[in-house]
């Protein structure tokens, strides 16, 4: 939770410098989360008039403000996870350019992930130092 408060706080639009791993996965975990849960009554109230078999499903007021509600989260959190996963490609050792590869159909997404999923680049590079030496001595090196 703290490296998504962290994202938030201190990252929102800060396009510069590395992220670690941990940094971007947990932000990303929560960020899901919060999405799926902002969700729940749009997805019960689908599958229950699915179930029911009502062709002209029409939604009730807790499915539109959950429906709403997902929208302004979406667009409060586009820019720091843009800028957090621009910071894990630049920990990679990449620009944050790669980040278009995305758009490649089919492989493009695979190729982003693999290299969200990479180390870090030993050492300091030219988008700063390694975030894994800045750590403190108490905690885990994940």
């Amino acid at each position: 939770m703290n490296e998504y408060l962290n994202v938030i706080r201190n990252h929102y639009a800060d396009f510069s410098g590395r992220a670690r791993r941990r940094e971007y996965w947990m932000f990303s975990l929560i960020n899901a989360v919060v999405v799926i849960l902002l969700e729940l009554p749009l997805l019960f109230s689908s599958m229950g008039a699915a179930v029911a078999g009502q062709e002209d499903w029409n939604p009730g007021g807790l499915v539109m403000l959950s429906l709403v509600l997902t929208i302004l989260y979406a667009l409060f959190v586009f820019v720091p996870s843009l800028a957090a996963t621009i910071r894990r490609l630049h920990d990679t050792g990449r620009s944050g350019w790669w980040y278009l590869i995305n758009f490649v159909p089919f492989v493009g997404g695979l190729v982003l992930f693999i290299f969200l999923v990479m180390d870090s680049q030993p050492g300091a590079n030219k988008w700063g130092p390694n975030p894994k030496g800045m750590q403190s001595a108490g905690a885990p090196a994940w």
